[in-house]
């Protein structure tokens, strides 16, 4: 399992990489070890500001549907266009080529209170 130390996490297994004020968003290593393979991803916000904790869009895998939450308030600004092709990038590359979305973050001070990498692989053991 890949736990970078250079994102933070959330306990619905999403991360979040901030650059200035935009963020870079996925599903964790274990999220989609567990979802199994991924099909496809749905995402229809691009353009909506959301509060944290809501859900963005979904992703599907072979054997289940699940959704995303945002891990942060923000406005959503880009999708990652690479997954309308080839969604399996979130099981090859879940921190790289597999992110979601981008985000302007509301509210910098709440990516800091997020999990870091050792709080995250403590919950997941």
């Amino acid at each position: 399992m890949n736990f970078p130390a250079d994102v933070r996490y959330t306990k619905d297994h999403e991360w979040i990489r901030l650059e200035g004020n935009v963020a870079t968003i996925g599903i964790t290593d274990f999220a989609q070890h567990e979802l199994g393979d991924i099909v496809y991803v749905d995402i229809s916000t691009t353009g909506k500001s959301l509060a944290a904790e809501e859900v963005f869009g979904t992703v599907e895998a072979v054997k289940t549907v699940s959704d995303l939450f945002l891990p942060v308030a923000g406005t959503i600004t880009a999708l990652n266009a690479l997954l309308e092709k080839q969604p399996e990038l979130v099981n090859t590359d879940p921190y790289g080529d597999g992110w979601m979305i981008k985000l302007t973050v509301a509210d910098i001070a709440a990516v800091e209170a997020l999990m870091t990498s050792e709080a995250y692989k403590a919950l997941v053991g």
